[in-house]
């Protein structure tokens, strides 16, 4: 799905960010931090239709204070250090004299803000502040990524992707995961019908002892494509050894991690797939097809390693392939 390919990469990006700025703080590099105030600036003002500028840009050194917003009337600020004296620290500031019903925001780009939010906070200036409505971090501002509209989505995406995102990367590996996906995807698969060497009863027996009933559809649409596959990973095993073993291998791979967190059969599944197509993209033979086909060719490989026994339990006695 669209959506959690961009929500991944989203997820993937600020978090490292976020990492990256509580460790170096650690032994004092704090260039990031200050990189960072611009980005998340304009990060928080795309997710919350605010209109966020550096405080410093009209004002200089204004200690403890770094965005504002004067048509929205807010004043914010960005902090690595998530603690409860660094907000009474800014709201002491005398610059909410000049701006008496603005309302502070306080952003902690590094650690968890849940326990603030439920804390009483020394607010001399009667600053308009509510913990529970305007402590953010990295955990709630993804919680706002994540119920997004696909088309709101995708354009915060495409900022990440500008903001955070590598010109290029140092290391890159050819797949053979992505070799397999490209032979498929110049298949005509519209003229394929249902190979009569897979075991329509099994499968099913199989589903039903996985708890994957919601995922039936997807299985039962993409399990016709077996014996094509099984014809392409012949032909692809002509090239070397081991090679579609390595396919089978990296799809079981992710089968095993994921499965530690997933919250169901159903989810697990849909995981295993976005994250074999995480890996097609990220490799160095990967050459761009149209993200339908890729996700199509990508449900094909996932639907056909659990038919195969790679992924996912079997019941007693399963065995795929009729007699």
């Amino acid at each position: 799905m669209n959506r959690s390919t961009y929500f991944n990469y989203i997820e993937e990006k600020i978090e490292l960010l976020s990492l990256r700025i509580n460790k170096r703080g650690k032994i004092n590099l704090l260039d990031l931090n200050i990189y960072s105030e611009t980005f998340f600036a304009d990060m928080i003002s795309i997710l919350f239709k605010w209109k966020l500028k550096n405080i410093n840009a009209f004002q200089q050194n204004m200690e403890g204070i770094d965005l504002i917003d004067e048509s929205n009337g807010l004043i914010a600020q960005v902090s690595s250090t998530c603690t409860k004296q660094k907000i009474e620290d800014s709201l002491k500031k005398e610059i909410f004299k000049k701006y008496p019903d603005f309302r502070y925001k306080f952003v902690a780009i590094a650690g968890n803000a849940n326990k603030l939010r439920s804390l009483a906070f020394s607010n001399p200036h009667k600053v308009v502040f509510s913990p529970q409505n305007d402590i953010f971090d990295i955990k709630s501002i993804l919680n706002t990524v994540l119920n997004m509209n696909i088309d709101e989505q995708r354009d915060f995406y495409v900022f990440i992707k500008k903001e955070l995102g590598n010109e290029f990367d140092a290391v890159k590996f050819d797949s053979n995961l992505t070799t397999i996906i490209h032979i498929l995807s110049k298949e005509d698969l519209t003229r394929v019908n249902e190979y009569p060497e897979i075991n329509i009863y099994e499968i099913d027996r199989k589903i039903e002892f996985n708890d994957l009933t919601s995922v039936r559809l997807t299985i039962d649409e993409y399990k016709i494509y077996y014996g094509k596959l099984d014809e392409k990973y012949k032909e692809f095993d002509r090239q070397g050894v081991n090679k579609s073993l390595s396919v089978f291998l990296i799809i079981k791979q992710q089968y095993v991690k994921l499965s530690k967190n997933a919250s169901s059969s159903h989810d697990l599944f849909f995981s295993i797939i976005d994250s074999v197509i995480k890996i097609i993209m990220e490799s160095k033979n990967y050459t761009a097809i149209p993200y339908e086909e890729l996700e199509m060719c990508a449900s094909i490989l996932t639907v056909d390693a659990f038919v195969r026994c790679k992924i996912f339990k079997n019941p007693e006695g399963y065995n795929h392939v009729a007699s």
